[in-house]
């Protein structure tokens, strides 16, 4: 059984009854093809190949796409979920299974209360020489922020406003990440962050996150 709720100016939450063991089983056989895809992009942009090298790798990657193409959905890859309590999220940008774009992000919810999330950000990800690219620091910290906002899932938030200091050059490489409430104040949640490398910290972030009116109607967030 599938089951599509749209929410308001938003795409579908897709309810579908695959048993978690499924899920659990597609994932274990797409993960290699999102690492190998993943490698591909990286060395793509460091490779010293000739021409024809180049030409000859363009016709198999676009063989290999058709391939793949033969049978893919469309549209957005949207947020799944079955009525065993998982949920996958195979296209989100920060921490999608399924999406080579995606560093990804490893997000655990600590019980000290502070959320932590772990990347390597290798040479897609860097802006200046050596370094990672602002842009692609926000998109971990506003996912990261998102979820300490959710407090475990508990309730649906979005970003309203994401102000951050940039304090250091931020190096390629493992980059670790902290989030913590500050208050919630009846819709409005606030919450800090920061991001840290090898010389400590380099990111500093605080955010606005709200509980849409509809999530209150549901029932998915505060009165």
């Amino acid at each position: 059984m599938t089951s599509h709720t749209t929410l308001e100016g938003l795409g579908s939450f897709v309810h579908e009854e695959i048993p978690t063991a499924e899920i659990d089983r597609l994932e274990e056989i797409h993960g290699p093809l999102v690492a190998a895809v993943r490698d591909l992009v990286d060395v793509t942009i460091r490779t010293r190949v000739d021409d024809a090298e180049v030409r000859r790798v363009t016709a198999a990657v676009k063989e290999l796409t058709d391939r793949l193409g033969h049978d893919a959905m469309e549209g957005p890859a949207g947020v799944h979920y079955n009525s065993e309590g998982r949920s996958w999220n195979w296209g989100n940008a920060a921490v999608g299974m399924r999406n080579p774009v995606a560093p990804p992000l490893k997000v655990s919810h600590d019980d000290d209360g502070v959320t932590r999330g772990v990347a390597s950000l290798g040479t897609p990800y860097e802006g200046p020489p050596g370094l990672v690219h602002g842009g692609a620091s926000a998109l971990l910290l506003d996912h990261l922020m998102g979820e300490t906002a959710s407090m475990r899932h508990s309730q649906v938030t979005f970003t309203g406003t994401l102000t951050m200091r940039y304090l250091a050059p931020l190096p390629l490489g493992e980059v670790r990440l902290e989030g913590r409430i500050e208050r919630q104040s009846g819709r409005k949640v606030f919450v800090t962050a920061e991001i840290s490398g090898p010389a400590g910290r380099a990111i500093e972030a605080d955010g606005v996150f709200i509980v849409p009116r509809w999530a209150v109607r549901d029932g998915a967030g505060p009165a």
